[in-house]
């Protein structure tokens, strides 16, 4: 049962399985690394982004439609909320040149084609996962121009990106507290008419 830090467990677990690949095969032989960021560290002169490295950008969540009505039903018999959800990620390279960037975003691509499956030790243990539990890896869909807006957001000029989606994320609450009994009763009563 994943608790509510799954959403930042899926992205460390990613940020660990790409830096870990990074460092069993550089894609350009300079210490390449991979970092989860958030919008202000693009641009920023003091920012997580150095290169080489690749970003690793969640910039959308989404309810999963698919899985959403059958867990919020287990929920009703379980006494606990469930919640899924799609991650939508951008990943994208830094570099001094285009060569690297094109290196090191396919080398990234490589690594989730060969592991498409988050699950057991690749699934950062701080978001609570249960045994047997899984994130799916995809390659997103996005539009031209769905991603040029997503970069007119940010304080950095359009990059080569590639969007992933991890899919699907269970979120559990904790137990639902139970409806309070009724404690008075009222016999003989009778409507009030005006």
């Amino acid at each position: 049962m994943a608790s509510f830090r799954a959403i930042a467990a899926v992205g460390r677990s990613l940020e660990r399985l790409l830096g870990r690949s990074f460092q069993q095969l550089d894609p350009v032989g300079g210490n390449t690394r991979a970092v989860l960021v958030r919008t202000e560290d693009f641009g920023a002169e003091d920012g997580l982004i150095v290169a080489p490295a690749l970003s690793i950008y969640l910039y959308r969540i989404d309810l999963d439609r698919v899985t959403r009505p059958g867990w919020s039903a287990a929920g009703h018999v379980s006494g606990r909320g469930h919640i899924t959800l799609n991650l939508h990620f951008l990943l994208t390279p830094w570099a001094p040149n285009a060569d690297h960037e094109a290196r090191i975003l396919g080398r990234a691509l490589a690594v989730l084609e060969a592991n498409p499956i988050l699950t057991g030790p690749n699934l950062d243990p701080v978001g609570e996962f249960a045994p047997g539990e899984e994130i799916q890896l995809v390659t997103g869909e996005i539009t031209t121009e769905e991603i040029m807006r997503t970069f007119d957001s940010l304080p950095t000029d359009y990059k080569l990106s590639v969007p992933y989606l991890a899919r699907v994320v269970r979120i559990d609450t904790e137990p639902l507290l139970p409806d309070a009994p009724a404690v008075d009763v009222l016999v003989g009563g009778r409507p009030e008419v005006p």
